[in-house]
């Protein structure tokens, strides 16, 4: 059996998003009666990568497949597309290991979105761009745009029917430009939430057009609550311009903002498996959850133990954290300038996920 990864790109108008719907079609439904058509193998299907609403685009999204096929991988692109409408289309085709998983790797992801701020609306935007009659004030909207960078809970910006349980994502990018009559917004970052990037826009808007002040981006992020962001712009503005897969994890990842502070270091996580974090700051109702998506990510990435220097004084011996219990280790070699007297912890128990995690 052969794992193959697609590139995908598609025009999002005439589907109801990636995921199967039981109302309409789904370019996840296409892609699976065009791959039984090729290959002969009622069984087939794709594991997507990012699940797209209905009307959204995409020039980059990905998939796999598992095929009993000798086709050369290279050669599925061209080979597929004979089978695709128009509006789909497979820009690369590849093989890659059998447990690859294309929601389970750290990656960036790129979405743009198209603002078209003029007077009279252009028909042959009418499906990439959202017209917007008022002028905005795309520097305000910038200003704005940059307090989303970095690590932040994004409660504010994710719709009420989220089946997330972690809604902190990390922000790289976050740029407004206008060009002539086009605004947009381009954001990358390691994951986003349902609809999350259609309410920073439709946030975005408002504090162009004056509606909210300019300084409110901050307020509204600390919140956490949805009803103090703005309205979910139109889809057909959006595109998941491409997804990125980081290279492995090397280093340390020093994070901090208001709320928390921490490192990861992943020197010995390759080569013996463990994952060490040090948990400088944190407020108090925020603890729990960010212990519990360190734990996962390190585990994710292939620590069979992960070990803890909390400098906040919320773990003891026998602490138990959702489906993991901490145990007092010995200092692995002055990790982040341990001490005597400072206490190291460690779990033993390995985390399994699902597929969505």
């Amino acid at each position: 059996m052969r794992r193959i990864l697609l590139t995908v790109s598609y025009d999002g108008t005439n589907y109801v998003g990636w995921q199967y719907q039981p109302n309409g079609v789904s370019v996840e439904e296409v892609l699976n009666g065009a791959l039984r058509k090729l290959l002969k193998e009622p069984s087939v299907y794709v594991i997507g990568c990012s699940r797209t609403d209905s009307g959204v685009h995409a020039d980059g999204n990905l998939c796999v497949f598992d095929t009993e096929s000798r086709i050369p991988a290279d050669k599925f692109k061209f080979a597929l597309n004979e089978f695709l409408p128009r509006d789909i289309v497979i820009q690369e085709s590849a093989e890659v290991p059998p447990d690859y998983h294309p929601r389970k790797r750290n990656s960036i992801k790129t979405y743009e979105y198209r603002i078209l701020n003029r007077k009279i609306p252009i028909p042959q935007e009418r499906n990439y761009s959202y017209f917007y009659y008022y002028p905005l004030d795309e520097k305000k909207m910038q200003k704005a745009a940059s307090v989303l960078l970095g690590e932040h809970d994004f409660r504010s910006f994710c719709s009420i029917r989220t089946s997330a349980e972690d809604t902190v994502r990390r922000i790289l990018r976050a740029d407004v430009v206008r060009d002539g009559d086009f605004i947009t917004f381009t954001i990358s970052g390691n994951g986003f939430l349902y609809n999350m990037v259609r309410i920073i826009v439709g946030t975005l808007v408002k504090i162009g057009n004056g509606i909210f002040p300019e300084d409110c981006m901050e307020e509204i992020l600390e919140a956490r609550d949805r009803a103090k962001a703005g309205p979910r712009a139109p889809a057909m503005g959006l595109t998941l311009k491409s997804i990125v897969e980081e290279p492995p994890l090397s280093g340390q990842l020093v994070e901090e903002n208001r709320h928390w502070a921490y490192t990861l270091d992943y020197g010995r996580l390759a080569s013996e498996g463990k994952g060490f974090m040090e948990i400088r700051r944190s407020d108090e109702e925020d603890f729990e959850a960010l212990l519990l998506r360190l734990t996962k990510f390190l585990s994710r990435n292939g620590a069979r133990e992960v070990f803890l220097l909390d400098r906040t004084g919320h773990v003891d011996e026998g602490s138990t954290s959702a489906y993991f219990t901490w145990h007092r280790a010995e200092d692995e070699g002055q990790i982040f300038g341990a001490y005597p007297g400072t206490e190291l912890y460690v779990t033993r128990d390995t985390l399994k996920y699902g597929e969505d995690d």
